[in-house]
C-alpha cells in the first residue's frame, strides 16, 4: 500500500501565501505522478495542479500564475506553492499519486491523502 501524508494547510488572508507539502511513502514501485485536487464545499472534487515523474505540469486556469507546483523524484514528494490566495480558493486540499505497473499489461492505481483544508478569509 501506498500511504500519502499531506502537511501545510491553515488558515491565510486574502492576498497571502501558503505552502503544501504531500510525501508518499510504502510499497511503491513506480509512482508516474503526483498532484493536487480540491474540494470547495457545495462543488464536485476539481484539479488544481498535477506535475509527472518527467517534470511536466499541468495546472487549472483559475490557479495558472499563481500557485506553481514541484516534486522531488528521489523522495516521492510533491510541493504546491500558492501565492496571492483568494477566498475562494478555500477547500479540502488532497494529495493524490499514480502508480503504474506492469504485470503483464500496465495497471494505474491512484492513491490519496487524508486531505488538509486550506482557509482563505477576507
Amino acid at each position: 500500500q501506498v500511504q500519502l501524508v499531506e502537511s501545510g494547510g491553515g488558515l491565510v488572508q486574502a492576498g497571502g501565501s501558503l505552502g503544501l507539502s504531500c510525501a508518499a511513502s510504502g510499497r511503491i514501485l513506480r509512482l508516474n505522478a503526483m498532484g493536487w485536487y480540491r474540494q470547495a464545499p457545495g462543488k464536485q472534487r476539481e484539479l488544481v495542479a498535477t506535475i509527472t515523474s518527467g517534470g511536466s505540469t499541468n495546472y487549472a486556469d483559475s490557479v495558472k500564475g499563481r500557485f506553481t507546483i514541484s516534486g522531488d523524484n528521489a523522495k516521492n514528494t510533491v510541493y504546491l506553492q500558492m501565492n496571492s490566495l483568494k477566498p475562494e480558493d478555500t477547500a479540502v486540499y488532497y494529495c493524490n499519486a499514480r502508480e503504474r505497473i506492469y504485470r503483464g499489461s500496465y495497471y494505474l492505481y491512484d492513491y490519496w491523502g487524508q486531505g488538509t483544508q486550506v482557509t482563505v478569509s477576507s
